[in-house]
């Protein structure tokens, strides 16, 4: 299922063939930088740059002797390098490579997400303008409130799904950092400058200060981000969920002619799609969490954090990845059943103009306590035994004696709600 809605490009950035290339990246940038200032011979530097390699096979053998990884990869490689091996990383310890590595792996899977929001943002913008003049009742605390458009609906969305992108780029420039700053960050055997040359040649910013890590706050809001877009996604899926209670069925997820809903019940049309899209974000959230224990560490530095990161970045990335590209397919084909968001404005009889009513008993000198009550109770009398507001009100002398049947009828005028609807637009798609 996950193949189904994830980019190829996101799982291949987590495989162990791309993270030993990009510590190998590291490694020799950190090589070519040394021997700028004259610390690896230029023979040398050749031989490094032309034959340096790795096995992913050799490397996990030679773990399962050392148990270390980052030693195992460096063993490999000198297989391949020969004697110019003995210059690789040459003052680094290993959070040097892997916590700069590390970098720039959630960079590249930033920028993957990034168009998948873009995808996302258009087909939210489509729909909005679509359905921009489709009245429907909008619901407060789970029942009828005043009406809404389901365009306007869908501009909540897209503004919100819009910040969220706004947030993603702050978290990827938030991680985009390397260090090369050695065993507890005093730069006792590398200098400074090889860190800022290093960094500048991976197209990372450089830490202004480390420990023998770089810092989790940063990965802490990296997948605390990670976590609110999810929250979005769900938010998004919760409605397309209760809008889709068979009492409302004003939209409906795409249900394919040999798509089945239930393996005993042949009617069913459930909106599979988007409770899988409210329970996977509950695992963004969990990984989030897991980032901010992240965050205080012992001293200088310990390794608690290192499994933790093992999972949660492939699984949060490609998990974003999976729940961005599956709610775009879900709101691009999702059925929009316009004449039963009509019905639904009609179950009330007219009570969502309550207000208007309201206001127009004040402005005809009623105080706004004793008008609340005559609206109110002609309210609770269709709540009670139906009909419709408009006529309760005209058989109410209390009414009647300040507002004319002409006067009344001009209250309930469905396009006094959607009059602003252009101005929102406007807000929202600055167009």
């Amino acid at each position: 299922m996950i193949e189904r809605y994830t980019r190829p490009e996101m799982g291949r950035i987590w495989t162990l063939e791309n993270k030993y290339r990009k510590w190998l990246d590291v490694e020799i940038a950190a090589c070519r930088a040394l021997s700028q200032k004259g610390e690896i011979p230029p023979e040398d530097l050749d031989q490094i740059c032309s034959k340096a390699a790795f096995d992913v096979r050799r490397i996990e053998e030679i773990e399962q002797e050392t148990q270390h990884d980052v030693i195992a990869f460096l063993t490999s490689v000198a297989e391949f390098v020969g004697p110019s091996a003995r210059f690789i990383h040459e003052g680094l310890t290993s959070s040097d490579v892997l916590d700069t590595a590390f970098g720039l792996l959630l960079t590249e899977a930033s920028d993957i997400l990034l168009k998948d929001m873009d995808n996302l943002l258009a087909v939210l913008k489509k729909r909005a303008l679509e359905f921009k003049y489709t009245v429907e009742i909008g619901r407060s605390h789970n029942v009828h409130a005043e009406p809404i458009t389901f365009g306007l609906k869908v501009a909540v969305w897209y503004a919100e799904m819009k910040r969220n992108r706004e947030r993603l780029i702050q978290a990827r420039e938030t991680i985009r950092v390397g260090k090369i700053s050695g065993a507890v960050g005093t730069f006792a055997n590398i200098s400074p400058e090889i860190e800022e040359s290093v960094c500048a040649r991976l197209g990372l910013e450089h830490a202004p200060v480390s420990t023998q890590i770089i810092q989790r706050d940063r990965h802490a809001h990296f997948f605390c981000t990670l976590a609110i877009i999810g929250c979005s996604v769900e938010k998004i899926a919760t409605e397309i969920r209760l809008l889709q209670h068979t009492e409302i069925r004003e939209v409906e997820e795409f249900f394919s002619s040999k798509q089945k809903g239930s393996s005993a019940m042949p009617h069913k049309r459930n909106p599979i799609s988007s409770e899988n899209l409210s329970g996977l974000a509950r695992i963004l959230r969990g990984n989030a969490l897991a980032a901010m224990e992240n965050v205080p560490l012992w001293h200088e530095r310990d390794i608690s954090h290192s499994s933790v990161e093992r999972v949660i970045g492939p699984d949060s990335t490609i998990l974003l990845d999976y729940m961005l590209n599956r709610l775009t397919r879900v709101l691009d084909n999702l059925t929009v059943f316009e004449d039963n968001m009509r019905k639904n404005m009609a179950v009330t009889g007219n009570l969502y103009f309550s207000q208007q009513v309201l206001l127009a008993l004040i402005q005809k000198g009623i105080s706004r306590e004793d008008a609340y009550r005559i609206v109110q109770s002609n309210a609770m009398r269709v709540w009670s035994k139906g009909g419709d507001l408009r006529d309760e009100l005209k058989m109410d002398e209390r009414v009647s004696a300040r507002l004319s049947a002409d006067e009344i009828d001009a209250i309930f005028d469905l396009n006094y709600h959607l009059k602003n609807v252009d101005a929102i637009f406007d807000r929202v798609f600055g167009e």
